[in-house]
């Protein structure tokens, strides 16, 4: 009797695309149009930069490909089009554009069209999505991957990346085939195990009806907590304003929620919980109240996962260093912690505090475009006016004078560490942060912004000027900012020790020698500092251009007066991911006066801005970038231009009408001057 397996084949990138044999992957017309936008591609290039940068020797599995031999080196796509689409992007994005196999639009002109246009798309009609998916896949490398590890990220991709290949037998029943997979349904995502699992755990279905309403309420990520509860929910767990936690434990939210639903109301059992979308608990008054939709900047999972290591910092042996904020681990991490009846009730209660703090008392981001004249970053709490009874967004601190400083001072801390650490399993600031405010009974705001920018400071001193805690390029390695930041499993604050220009010098190098690499959290730190020595020093000041106080800082910077609203109108820009050279790579060939490549490898040469703006002139001269850069028609994006410390550099050179190894050296002093003070 034949089998009727899937007979399976593991193959690496090179194998599918760049092997001996010339394939063609032809994508039926029953498949969707390609669909992955920019975060699916984003995670999936750092997904893979992770997994090189952790071991280089590993393959990493990309998932699986479902094709059936048409023969003639013919494979029809069945299942994973999409993945298979991104892997060509990639290669295009790489300029790996020469290969030996084709993937193809079968009955899609457009598509297929637009594939064979890559990278340049000189073509009249293009499938929108294909391109989108190059330039997504294209900014995601230049964001994630340093030039420098550009090839290495290449080989890496193209020959320790696999997937899984099943070729569907020629004598199996396709449209049997077709059917069990639509039948199948969508698999469980892992969280959903994790729920299930938990839930087990509890003694009674009043329980798990409670657990499953927390559950539901906290998982839709893009609306703020409070509006995801009844109104008589809503005040018994965060007051008549909406802006305070309540509840001290699981059973306060238990015995609220009792009251607050009709005796009569059947509890669930198990299959009905895990089947449903939304628990009664979490019915929004649609009706009443609109909701506030926002970009959470941590989804569902790796949420989860600093719920679930807050929840055990008090677990005897419980060591933090070890536990991963990846979601990739998520059900080995859950697994880990053991849990019975008692800890699935206060992770419950964690989860939903978590929640609340995570809503109010940490920065989102707008759906809007980062742009140069509106800041996107949202540090706002949402509350109700007892005498209106209008529900409404309002800034976290009150909005007076006293207070303005304040909230910008909290909203730039917050998202220097969101743009710094995008990546969702690399937030380790984000659970400092809940940590700390986990820990308060009432939130004095100004403490609050004291510790973050502690955290910041910590940060910088402790992990990035400490060769023992960075890699070769000058990286943190896993666990480093755990080991500084945590001691005996609370925040630490007992040590701290004085940055010093040497060590500084000694990791990131003064241009006599090649830098290994500066990280970007160095520069959005750095202009955290130039924000703050203006706003101390002219913040609200009216002073002309030739006040003593105004030439004072001005000097301070290295440079002459170019104004204040370049400081008024900052914020940390996500699209500021790119590292430049302001002296080109192109140039630096050490020939006939040129700098050679240790000048210009050191932080003075260095400047974060847009990775468009990057891509059109990298090899400009300094001089030539000024008239680009600061072109008043913005044919460049400001934004992309727009960190405080490039603006310095620029305005050097536009002053001295050059920019040679002196002004490198004279510019990093300054800089290095500046971001070693700690007050």
């Amino acid at each position: 009797m034949s089998k009727k397996t899937l007979p399976l084949k593991e193959v690496s990138i090179a194998g599918i695309f760049d092997g001996n044999d010339n394939f063609i992957y032809e994508i039926p017309i029953y498949q969707r149009n390609y669909a992955w936008e920019k975060d699916e591609i984003t995670t999936l290039v750092q997904d893979i930069y992770d997994s090189l940068r952790k071991n280089p020797d590993k393959v990493y599995y990309i998932g699986t490909l479902v094709s059936f031999h048409k023969g003639d080196n013919v494979f029809e796509i069945i299942d994973g089009q999409q993945r298979l689409t991104t892997i060509r992007l990639l290669l295009g994005a790489l300029e790996q554009n020469n290969l030996k196999s084709k993937l193809t639009y079968r009955a899609r002109k457009k598509s297929d069209e637009t594939l064979k246009a890559i990278p340049a798309f000189n073509i009249d009609e293009k499938d929108g999505g294909i391109e989108n998916g190059y330039k997504y896949a294209r900014t995601a490398i230049d964001e994630i991957v340093p030039k420098d590890e550009r090839a290495v990220f290449c080989e890496y991709f193209k020959n320790k990346v696999h997937i899984i290949h099943y070729q569907v037998p020629k004598d199996i029943d396709l449209n049997h085939y077709f059917e069990i997979m639509n039948s199948r349904g969508e698999q469980l995502e892992k969280q959903e195990i994790v729920k299930a699992k938990l839930m087990q755990k509890l003694d009674s279905d009043e329980e798990r009806t409670v657990f499953n309403a927390i559950w539901e309420c906290c998982s839709e990520m893009n609306v703020y907590v409070q509006q995801n509860m009844t109104k008589l929910d809503k005040e018994a767990v965060f007051g008549k304003t909406l802006i305070e936690f309540i509840p001290n434990n699981f059973e306060d939210i238990q015995i609220q929620y009792k009251r607050g639903h009709d005796k009569e109301t059947e509890s669930l059992s198990i299959e009905n919980i895990i089947d449903l979308n939304v628990g009664n608990w979490v019915k929004l008054e649609a009706e009443i109240e609109k909701k506030d939709s926002f970009q959470q900047i941590i989804d569902f999972p790796n949420f989860l996962l600093i719920v679930l290591k807050f929840t055990r910092m008090t677990e005897p042996g419980f060591d933090p260093i070890k536990f991963q904020l990846d979601d990739k681990e998520l059900l080995n991490e859950f697994d880990e912690a053991r849990f019975n009846a008692e800890t699935v009730r206060l992770f419950a209660f964690n989860l939903l505090k978590c929640r609340f703090f995570l809503d109010n008392y940490i920065v989102h981001h707008s759906k809007e475009e980062d742009n140069f004249d509106s800041n996107p970053w949202k540090l706002q709490v949402w509350h109700r006016d007892v005498a209106s009874k209008k529900t409404m967004l309002a800034n976290l601190c009150e909005n007076n004078e006293e207070n303005g400083f304040l909230q910008d001072r909290l909203a730039h801390l917050l998202s220097m560490f969101e743009v710094s650490f995008t990546a969702r399993q690399r937030k380790n600031y984000l659970f400092y942060c809940l940590l700390y405010l986990m820990g308060k009974k009432e939130i004095d705001l100004f403490k609050y912004a004291e510790f973050v920018e502690k955290l910041a400071n910590r940060y910088f001193a402790m992990v990035y000027l400490d060769k023992n805690m960075l890699n070769a390029i000058n990286t943190p390695i896993p666990g480093s900012f755990d080991e500084v930041i945590l001691k005996e499993n609370r925040l630490n604050w007992d040590y701290f020790p004085q940055p010093t220009k040497f060590a500084f010098d000694n990791i990131y190098g003064t241009g006599e020698i090649k830098s290994n690499g500066v990280p970007l959290f160095i520069f959005n730190y750095l202009d955290y500092k130039l924000w703050k020595l203006y706003s101390v020093k002219l913040r609200g000041k009216e002073y002309k251009e030739d006040h003593y106080i105004r030439r004072e800082f001005f000097a301070q910077l290295g440079c002459s007066d170019f104004g204040q609203k370049i400081f008024d109108q900052f914020y940390f820009s996500r699209t500021r991911r790119s590292l430049e050279h302001y002296y080109p790579q192109a140039n630096a060939t050490g020939k006939d006066g040129a700098l050679n490549e240790n000048q210009i490898n050191c932080l003075g040469n260095y400047a974060m801005i847009g990775s468009e703006a990057n891509s059109a002139g990298s090899n400009w001269t300094p001089l030539t970038k000024l008239d680009h850069y600061l072109d008043q028609s913005k044919k460049i994006s400001q934004i992309s231009v727009a960190s405080i410390k490039f603006m310095i550099m620029m305005q050097m050179c536009k002053d001295s009408q050059k920019w040679d190894f002196q002004s490198i050296v004279e510019h990093q002093n300054k800089m290095v001057e500046i971001i070693l003070n700690t007050k």
